[in-house]
């Protein structure tokens, strides 16, 4: 089974991504750190339910990897945008089997965090990056438990692709989440967020 684990927003530069962030919600982010891995980096909000929102960009100063980064952030451009969503497994092995095509699983640290997360060998997730990325922690303490309550709470996360229906129907049997739903659609994700502010929409 998957269970959402976390929201991303990719941006040429963290810069860009954490200015558009805290003027699309109205809260500020948090640091996060490198992933030398891929040569990226990121800034992080916790949000309820165990969920977070990571904001992530090519890491400027780290050495460029000769294979593709993950979250196709090196055919990444124009201004920040929600591009991801990570749903979470306890059986990542499982899942590559039941789907192929998200890729393989990579082993991945940082400081005592620890977890594989399936990457296909070009970056590009199937369903124009539409599928969710698949991840497990191999740590006993998961990163959200770690951030500052922002008060903040996922309401919605619709994703839209002119091939939705197929998409829906390929993860209901392992999804079950009323917050994630499907429309048809341009491809492209939209998270309705519950803020100290109000409702506010990202993507």
């Amino acid at each position: 089974m998957l269970e959402l684990d976390h929201l991303a927003v990719a941006a040429r530069t963290l810069e860009e991504g954490r200015a558009a962030v805290e003027a699309a919600l109205g809260v500020r982010l948090q640091g996060g750190g490198q992933h030398p891995h891929f040569a990226t980096h990121n800034l992080l909000l916790g949000l309820e339910d165990g969920l977070y929102l990571e904001v992530i960009a090519i890491d400027p100063d780290a050495p460029p990897p000769d294979y593709a980064r993950w979250f196709d952030l090196d055919r990444f451009d124009g201004p920040p945008r929600l591009n991801t969503w990570i749903c979470r497994s306890d059986d990542l092995t499982g899942e590559v089997v039941r789907f192929p095509q998200a890729g393989r699983p990579v082993a991945l640290s940082r400081g005592d965090l620890n977890w594989r997360m399936a990457v296909p060998d070009d970056g590009i997730l199937p369903y124009d990056n539409l599928f969710p990325a698949l991840i497990q922690w191999d740590c006993e303490a998961h990163p959200a438990e770690r951030l500052t309550a922002s008060g903040c709470s996922l309401q919605r996360l619709m994703v839209s692709h002119p091939q939705a229906g197929d998409l829906a129907d390929l993860l209901g049997p392992v999804l079950r989440d009323e917050r994630v739903q499907f429309e048809r659609g341009l491809p492209g994700l939209r998270a309705e967020i519950a803020t100290p502010g109000g409702l506010r929409v990202l993507e």
